[in-house]
């Protein structure tokens, strides 16, 4: 036993080089969002936009859209630098403890070497349409200006602060025709992403504290309709005593999180960001025979998310051919036996690939059905190794064989020291020495440009088509109320747990015992809002009953259930809105307590895992809920009596 632990004990020592250290989380610092007010710069930039496209973004099934209709494939690079180059010891202010001697003082990295134009106009002849744009909570709050040799090919930046510095790259690439996704990458302004302090978006604060840094950084950019996104959080992961979850309720459920964070970023600060919502990174402890992994996008299946605001959720998974589903990336102490992406034949690498993440993209017509954004993967300049030489040519034909988005890591790097000698990080895409001289993708000699080239391409263009959307509900640990319109008018049944449809939608489709929904998209709703809540059968008309024996909350005539609660498992009341057209009455009761009543082929997907569900037709609206309340028997919803929709 002691041995056990004393290796339990080196492996946790270690996980900060056993865990990728490519990119890391964000999380946001105690204090609240800070009153820093700061003016974008725009430099000159001569890089004209590679494609016209018209913002905001949006989502349309497993598509990225703009405000046409149009298709709009995230071809993306990270430029890195403002999350933090510093690896945690020794004199920060030595290049040498920085990530590939690279000290970025905390701002997007280039800037001491290259002008912005230059910059910018590298990134257009690299394929590039939008940019990853890391960030820390560190970063928001530093009042010091950046030194002067941070910005030296950049004067008009000199005296200004990392936000500022940040304000500017933010405007010169939106001026260019950009599309900008921030991205919450570290708390502290350090690289990542082991043991660092920034495990998970609340390390050192709590949920709300971070999700206030992004309704702030949100505001700060509303009026910029190029930024387009918010990538709440970089590669959440295990610190030394616990993991991260997805679905359980507690302090370090991820799936809650973003929900919450995503949900305000939405209601308080800027309806038109696509909210990006990565899988979990790590859990566990990698010791042979020990429970460890790489969860990625695997959880999105039982359990999605659903916003205030609907057709904004971008999912997105990080592959490096070093790591593995069940390989942490370490080598010597803290590495398995499990097996790496770049081990992996094609075969296997892309159904891996397809298991952890694009099942989400490519089984649509789901509730979890939503675009895929790989927002980090790359490899070195310099790597001569038949194996990952390999996975990148397997991992970018399959990103281009199935139309993904994508971003490279990183974008930008130096190809020499601080000092002139060669160094400097080889997996950047451009590599500028002290003069500013270029090497990498875009010059000869570099491996990776065929395959880049290849995957740098548009893919389907062109007008998406507007196809049913279907979502998820659960009152599992809280309230799940994802309508606007009935978050304006207050609590409708307190104490109770209440889920809502996003407004455009009705409720589909209920699981019998745990408080799971089903919601699909509805022109049903009356423009000028409003719902009753039914607490008992008052609105079933004399004649009428449905469900004998049983409680029925049946919504007034020409209204359509939008929502419920629950008590423990009880029902509590049922909540309805008034159609905009007249709605036919008559219908079917549909019952679903001893077995799945569901249409033929489950549109929607399985929206309650391990409970008998009901759904009602594509065809048809539900205007009741009906329960018992007998002994013995479980209170939950048994069923729903289902109308014909009105003729469109």
């Amino acid at each position: 036993m002691k041995s056990l632990i004393r290796a339990l004990s080196s492996a946790l020592l270690l996980l900060a080089g056993a865990l990728p250290a490519v990119a890391g989380p964000a999380s946001a610092a105690a204090a609240p969002a800070p009153a820093l007010v700061s003016t974008p710069v725009s430099p000159p930039v001569s890089a004209s936009p590679a494609e016209a496209w018209t913002p905001p973004l949006s989502t349309r099934g497993r598509y990225v859209v703009d405000a046409q209709g149009n298709r709009f494939r995230l071809r993306s690079g990270n430029w890195d630098g403002a999350q933090g180059s510093w690896n945690g010891g020794g004199d920060r202010n030595d290049p040498a403890t920085h990530h590939a001697g690279q000290n970025s003082n905390g701002i997007p990295i280039g800037l001491d070497r290259v002008p912005m134009s230059t910059l910018l106009a590298d990134f257009r002849a690299l394929g590039l349409n939008s940019i990853r744009l890391p960030f820390s909570n560190e970063m928001l709050r530093t009042t010091a200006p950046v030194p002067d040799a941070a910005v030296a090919a950049n004067p008009a930046l000199r005296g200004r602060t990392p936000l500022q510095v940040y304000d500017a790259v933010v405007a010169a690439l939106t001026d260019a025709g950009f599309a900008v996704i921030l991205n919450n990458h570290t708390g502290t302004t350090r690289w990542c992403c082991g043991l660092d302090g920034n495990e998970r978006w609340n390390s050192g604060r709590t949920t709300a504290q971070w999700a206030d840094d992004w309704v702030f950084l949100a505001r700060h950019y509303r009026d910029n309709p190029r930024v387009v996104g918010a990538d709440l959080y970089n590669e959440v992961r295990r610190d030394v005593l616990d993991d991260p979850n997805w679905g359980l309720g507690d302090d370090h459920d991820w799936q809650a999180a973003a929900q919450e964070a995503g949900d305000r970023i939405l209601a308080e600060a800027n309806p038109n960001l696509l909210i990006v919502v990565e899988g979990i990174n790590w859990t566990g402890i990698p010791l042979d025979g020990l429970p460890h992994g790489r969860p990625t996008l695997t959880p999105v299946r039982t359990l999605s998310h659903t916003l205030v605001v609907s057709g904004k959720l971008v999912y997105s998974a990080h592959f490096y051919g070093y790591t593995g589903p069940r390989h942490s990336g370490a080598t010597g102490m803290g590495e398995t036996h499990d097996l790496r992406y770049q081990d992996m034949s094609r075969a296997q690498l892309e159904q891996t690939l397809y298991d952890q993440a694009f099942y989400v993209s490519a089984e649509t017509g789901n509730h979890f059905t939503a675009p895929v954004w790989v927002s980090e993967f790359g490899t070195g300049a310099d790597e001569t190794g038949a194996l990952p030489r390999a996975w990148f040519q397997n991992l970018t034909g399959y990103l281009n064989a199935v139309d993904a988005d994508f971003a490279y890591w990183p974008l930008v790097g130096w190809s020499t020291t601080a000092q002139g000698a060669p160094g400097g990080d080889s997996w950047a895409m451009l590599r500028y020495d002290a003069s500013g001289r270029r090497t990498g993708v875009l010059d000869a000699g570099d491996w990776r440009t065929q395959p880049w080239t290849a995957l740098a391409t548009p893919g389907r263009t062109g007008p998406i088509p507007v196809t049913p959307s279907w979502y998820q509900l659960s009152t599992d640990h809280r309230d799940h109320d994802a309508s606007l319109l009935t978050r304006a008018t207050g609590d409708w049944d307190s104490g109770a747990r209440k889920a809502v449809c996003p407004d455009g939608s009705r409720l589909a489709g209920l699981g019998h015992t745990d408080g799971r929904g089903l919601c699909a998209t509805s022109g049903l709703r009356a423009a000028t809002g409003g719902h009753t809540v039914v607490r008992d059968e008052a609105y079933v008309p004399p004649g009428g009953d449905w469900a004998s024996g049983y409680t029925k909350f049946q919504c007034p005539a020409g209204q359509f259930l939008i929502g419920y609660s629950v008590r423990g498992e009880r029902v509590s009341a049922a909540l309805c809105a008034p159609g905009r057209t007249a709605l036919p009455a008559g219908g079917r009761t549909l019952w679903f307590d001893r077995g799945d009543n569901r249409p033929p082929g489950g549109p929607g997907g399985e929206f309650a895992y391990g409970d008998y569900k009901g759904q009602c037709l594509p065809t048809e609206y539900a205007a009741g809920i009906a329960f018992t309340t007998r002994a013995a028997a479980r209170p939950g919803p048994a069923a729903l009596l289902c109308r014909p929709l009105p003729p469109a």
